[in-house]
């Protein structure tokens, strides 16, 4: 692989303007793409297998014109103090703007008047209207959405309080100005770095130019591949931290070449043979990681983690082609005036130890107490996560000066907290001799069932061979007593069925959150030991070693789980709740464990990939194992501490985002790559590696002859550039490529 890879980075630095043209006319047509594609029309959540979207498939032919996945909204209103919603004034205002909201919009299915469909609260202060459209909220056009956000003006103007909730409302999220802090932050150490603002510059432009690429090709296919608007953000997060970390190790790599006297076209060669393999094979584990969330069987969460995906293979082919491309573009000035100096003394005196040689010189010395402080450190913040509770988020978890939030605390207030989320039951009496008493049973067992708090009278279709019943229970939606609720009504279903014929279903969106959640923990070992298993296999290759990888598999694992303890402690018990715009602590988005184990696998596995390349290079070439530890830190920490400090900067920057999902990933992600950096790859590794010794790199010989050879640390290619002795300027100077 380096062989060939040395000859891709030579034809890219000689055919510099070609490849550089190709990728910027990449990037116009998937810009152009993005800018004609139309509208995506919906972004549909289904859980195949699931009880809850079997009923709702259920009421799709059950109840056709139902609107099932429509879009929905609830415009709810307060009285004034001493007042309530259904005095004379009150009254007749609010009836006023059901009228004005069914003519507002040609895309309303129903309008509820509150006082015809008892939807005002015991006490008269709380009254709601409930809003159903025919199409889903991201086909809503802007005319609708006015219509309704204008609901209820006249209202506010005389006293009342008027909130909206629901999904109609539901735009998509601001990332806020931390996203461009962060890209900022990692510009600053680029140039701190490289000392060089072309250097520092150029791995920002071509994660920037994939990430184009990337985005828009998915703004192009959002209709067709029915993406939801995360999508392209979570890529945009991804696509851009790896983007600048695999540029940043190519262009490292160059300019060491450069400065052991290689001329410039040798020097991009030899760059991407070797620090190019490494991208490849770390880019392969995070495209591994990603893909693998389809196992999940989980439609969204398949598509996020293809998208994402895609965008990292993106930035591997630029890292491979474009950025040598640049480097043969920019000449000289890649290195920075004082490095260019230094390049042009004859005579060096031997340089001082940098940071990494002294840092891993001192673990190699002490690496039972490095070992024992990097576990003992991770494992105490890896605490909280054994009070981990998942869930996924509702108008609850929005920001109190949204609308929607006050909207939530509005009904929550005067209906209670389970009115925020309903429960549906389906009941399905085809299978029934007498559906009536079937749906009448099921209504009744239902009302014996404990922290039930109301249950509505039973609606048949037209057929009559089905019925739906609207449950709430006491307790807010993402609770375990509402939980528990669901649990007991399918429970007693399940007898029903025996008895009477009739299935009984439970659907809406908090028995879906439930299902989700359920589904996600029981898909998490299964993908763990999918992603983490063909990584072993895939390290295995490339270090030709079985203590290596797993011990980077373990090391990986303690991260995570300390990534997860501290988001515990954040979002869910409210630690530093406040630092992080924490407004509403809950339950962990179910999606974000599974997806920060592919995407932090993938991550931690370039550190690994990228340090511990350099140790087994200068191992195969003689050195000791503890200098080729040294070796590998004296090359690699600056790079890798770098890289992981992009990273960190990149992911923070989502944490101002006002969608809570973006920010908790955004926290997650942040987070586990300070764990995996800084103690796992940058402590424990070296130690355990000092600990073991040759025994690091043993293989047995039966295994060694069954793995291909990919020569990441390009052993084949130095063999074959000394028999063919490839023509090199004398040292510090070079010779001119062809012009194109």
């Amino acid at each position: 692989m380096a062989a060939f890879l040395y000859k891709v980075g030579r034809f890219a630095f000689r055919r510099r303007w070609y490849v550089a043209l190709v990728w910027v006319a990449l990037l116009g047509l998937a810009g152009f793409g993005a800018a004609s594609a139309s509208t995506a029309t919906s972004s549909s959540f289904s859980i195949p297998g699931t009880e809850a979207q079997k009923a709702f498939d259920l009421l799709e032919k059950r109840f056709p014109g139902g609107s099932a996945d429509g879009a929905t909204a609830r415009v709810v209103f307060k009285a004034p103090e001493g007042e309530k919603v259904n005095d004379a004034g009150n009254k007749a205002e609010i009836q006023e703007i059901v009228g004005e909201l069914e003519s507002g919009s040609d895309q309303i299915a129903s309008v509820a008047d509150p006082f015809a469909a008892n939807a005002v609260s015991q006490d008269g202060s709380t009254a709601y209207i409930s809003v159903s459209y025919e199409v889903s909220s991201m086909e809503l056009t802007d005319g609708t959405r006015e219509a309704l956000e204008e609901a209820g003006e006249a209202a506010r103007g005389d006293g009342m309080t008027v909130e909206i909730g629901g999904d109609a409302l539901q735009v998509m999220p601001e990332t806020g100005v931390t996203e461009v802090i962060g890209v900022a932050v990692a510009a600053v150490v680029l140039v701190i770095t490289f000392g060089s603002l072309i250097a520092a510059g150029l791995p920002l432009l071509t994660a920037l130019i994939g990430v184009g690429i990337g985005a828009s090709l998915i703004t192009a296919l959002a209709n067709v591949l029915d993406l939801g608007s995360t999508t392209a953000i979570l890529a945009t997060m991804i696509g851009l931290a790896v983007g600048i970390d695999y540029a940043l190790f190519i262009v490292s790599r160059y300019r060491a070449e450069l400065a052991e006297g290689r001329e410039r076209e040798e020097a991009a060669g030899r760059a991407v043979g070797t620090a190019g393999s490494a991208v490849v094979f770390a880019g392969l584990t995070v495209v591994i990681a990603l893909a693998g969330l389809a196992v999940v069987n989980i439609p969204m969460l398949s598509k996020m983690g293809f998208a994402a995906a895609g965008t990292v293979a993106v930035a591997v082919l630029i890292a491979l082609t474009l950025v040598p491309a640049l480097l043969g573009i920019v000449g000289k000035r890649i290195m920075g005036r004082k490095a260019r100096e230094a390049a042009e003394v004859k005579d060096k005196p031997e340089a001082k130890p940098n940071m990494g040689t002294r840092w891993a010189r001192f673990v190699l010395r002490r690496p039972v107490w490095v070992l024992l402080v990097g576990v003992l450190g991770l494992g105490a913040v890896a605490v909280p996560a054994a009070s981990l509770e998942m869930g996924l988020p509702d108008d609850g978890s929005q920001p109190k000066s949204t609308t929607q939030r006050q909207a939530y605390d509005l009904l929550s207030d005067g209906f209670g907290p389970g009115f925020n989320g309903p429960l549906l039951v389906v009941v399905d009496t085809k299978g029934s001799s007498d559906g009536k008493a079937a749906v009448d049973r099921v209504s009744q067992e239902i009302e014996g069932i404990g922290h039930v708090a109301a249950v509505t009278p039973a609606t048949f279709n037209e057929a009559g061979d089905a019925a739906t019943i609207t449950v709430v229970s006491k307790d807010r939606p993402s609770s375990t007593d509402t939980e528990d609720v669901v649990h007991a009504i399918r429970d007693t279903g399940t007898d029903i069925k025996d008895e009477t014929g009739a299935e009984v279903l439970v659907t809406g969106a908090t028995a879906m959150n439930i299902d989700f959640s359920e589904k996600m923990n029981n898909a998490l070992l299964p993908y763990l030991a999918l992603v983490v298993g063909l990584a072993f296999l895939l390290l295995m290759v490339v270090f030709r070693s079985l203590l290596v990888p797993l011990k980077a598999a373990l090391g990986f694992l303690l991260s995570v789980v300390a990534a997860l303890g501290a988001v515990v402690a954040v979002f869910q018990w409210g630690w530093l709740a406040s630092l992080f715009g924490v407004e509403q602590t809950g339950p962990i988005m179910s999606m974000m464990p599974i997806f920060m184990v592919g995407v932090v696998f993938g991550l931690a596995m370039d550190y690994e990939v990228f340090l511990v390349t350099r140790m087994r290079e200068a191992y195969v070439h003689g050195e000791t194992p503890g200098q080729a530890v040294v070796t590998g830190f004296r090359h690699g920490a600056r790079v890798v501490t770098a890289a992981a400090v992009i990273m960190m900067a990149v992911f923070a920057g989502f944490i101002g985002s006002s969608e809570s999902m973006i920010k908790m990933i955004g926290f997650s992600l942040a987070i586990a790559v300070f764990f995996d950096a800084f103690v796992v790859r940058m402590a424990i590794v070296p130690a355990v590696l000092a600990l073991l010794g040759r025994r690091a790199w043993w293989l047995p010989r039966w295994l060694d002859r069954i793995l291909p050879n990919v020569d990441v640390e390009g052993e084949g290619l130095r063999k074959e550039l000394a028999s063919d002795g490839p023509p090199e300027g004398p040292s510090g100077r070079e010779r001119e490529p062809a012009r194109v």
